[in-house]
């Protein structure tokens, strides 16, 4: 066993014993252990047992810490109905199509029910349930301030291990071998695709939680920092990451940095100068010399012939546009083995690589409706906290936002509406951003819920700060 492996066991060890003193600290600890975890030199299990790993040893852990200490901290649940509702209506839509692939597993006989049923329904729901630890320990301003340097540092080391890997030849060469940063982001444990898409908000969230640092040299730090993930990102060769970096910027810019927008033309000019390696991997497919010698546009390797194999999704979706096929449509509808003969067998198509298209040959319109509805709303709530004025509520939704907009973006060539490891950091920002919404509103409250008798008018200003001030729930924010 080597020092590294030996130093997470021993992590993994004093924050569990910890959880029982302080289980939201370990929680931050275990959200941090997700930049290592999915290491190719990992364990995945323990004594060869299914599911038995660290990180799982330690979230058990840390849940039973939080039951037994909720009636000691006094925690109430606060959680929106209406969030309520979604989130239930979004986990039984996966509870269904699992269940509808365990009695249909056509075309996916080889796939051991055991896998099945761990990796496409426990672990799926698993990955949104360290979000909603933190939305119900989130209740003071220090706790969101942990929870927020807790998920920058996660992506950090996500991107220093990019940048280790990655020679700068990359990016900054017309010539560099960026598609090599698929091997590099497979053994760091996550698909290339995904990782590009997880760093292509996490830039702009760091610039939106900017406000909340005075001290220049610290100001200048975040700003390396941003430039950082922008820079590990590119290396990624994620080109559904690229249009979500942009789109997202532009997106929070149009939102509230609307002085800045005016320089997005200049950045665009400026990319194909700063880093010819990655624009030469975003035009990958156009201009493309064929035997006549005539410029053409080469479609499959535009896409990596995802616009190819659409066209068969939609008219699948079209047999059952209501209620869909269920889980893994894809491989057990047949397509997937249909798009391989017709495309080559050297092509795998196991989904969709387009996140709306999925849900909908999955689940059909009744299935997806709450899943849009769910997403739509926190998209909101994240926006809203983003324009505001107090400077943490800023920075969380910013956060939260970034991440989301870059996977809807980055959806249309990749990534899913389920829960996976590559987004657990991007829900964990959801919920944290749902807490500062349901502080935000319980703050409002406080301040005008106090009318006077006599006239019915609500507090002034001063009154308000007051309220707060002595002992409010605004004086926690």
């Amino acid at each position: 066993m080597s020092l590294r492996i030996t130093a997470v066991y021993l992590l993994v060890a004093v924050l569990s014993v910890y959880a029982w003193k302080d289980w939201f600290k370990s929680l931050c600890g275990l959200i941090l252990m997700m930049a290592v975890m999915e290491h190719e030199d990992m364990p995945k299990a323990m004594f060869g047992i299914q599911g038995l790993n660290l990180w799982n040893v330690l979230f058990v852990v840390i849940c039973l810490a939080w039951i037994a200490s909720r009636s000691r901290e006094g925690l109430t649940w606060d959680m929106p109905r209406r969030i309520m509702v979604l989130l239930l209506m979004y986990l039984g839509v996966i509870v269904v199509g699992v269940s509808w692939a365990i009695f249909d597993r056509s075309h996916i006989e080889s796939y051991p029910l055991k896998s099945l049923i761990s990796e496409e329904l426990i672990n799926t729901i698993k990955w949104t349930l360290p979000g909603v630890l933190l939305f119900d320990g989130c209740r003071t301003r220090r706790r969101v301030l942990l929870a927020l340097i807790c998920l920058f540092a996660m992506y950090s080391v996500i991107t220093v291990q990019v940048v280790r890997r990655m020679p700068p030849s990359s990016v900054f060469s017309s010539s560099g071998a960026i598609d090599d940063t698929r091997t590099v982001c497979q053994d760091i444990g996550y698909n290339a695709c995904d990782m590009s898409t997880m760093l292509a908000g996490v830039s702009w969230a760091v610039l939106a939680a900017l406000p909340l640092v005075h001290r220049r040299k610290y100001r200048l730090m975040m700003l390396a920092t941003a430039g950082l993930f922008a820079y590990g990102q590119a290396l990624t060769g994620g080109r559904a990451g690229y249009l979500a970096w942009g789109a997202t910027g532009l997106a929070l810019g149009l939102l509230k940095w609307r002085k800045y927008v005016i320089l997005a033309p200049v950045v665009v000019l400026l990319l194909p100068v700063v880093l010819p390696g990655a624009t030469a991997r975003m035009l990958e497919g156009f201009g493309r010399t064929d035997v006549a010698g005539q410029k053409i546009t080469d479609d499959y390797r535009v896409t990596a012939g995802r616009t190819q194999i659409w066209p068969h999704v939609i008219d699948k979706i079209s047999e059952s546009p209501l209620i869909g096929h269920g889980r893994l449509a894809m491989e057990r509808t047949g397509l997937t083995e249909f798009c391989g003969q017709t495309y080559g067998q050297s092509e795998a198509f196991p989904h969709p690589h387009n996140m709306y298209l999925e849900t909908l040959l999955d689940n059909g319109i009744v299935g997806s409706l709450p899943i849009f509805l769910f997403w739509g709303t926190m998209i909101l709530y994240s926006a809203r906290l983003f324009v505001s004025t107090n400077r943490l509520y800023s920075a969380v939704g910013g956060l939260a936002l970034a991440l989301m907009l870059a996977q809807l973006v980055g959806g249309i060539g990749a990534q899913h509406f389920y829960p996976r490891e590559s987004t657990m950091c991007m829900w964990a920002a959801m919920f944290l951003s749902l807490r500062l919404y349901v502080e935000e509103m319980r703050v409002r409250m406080d301040t005008i819920v106090a009318e006077s008798p006599s006239e019915g008018q609500l507090l002034q200003p001063e009154a308000a700060v007051a309220f707060a001030n002595a002992g409010g729930t605004a004086a926690r924010w």
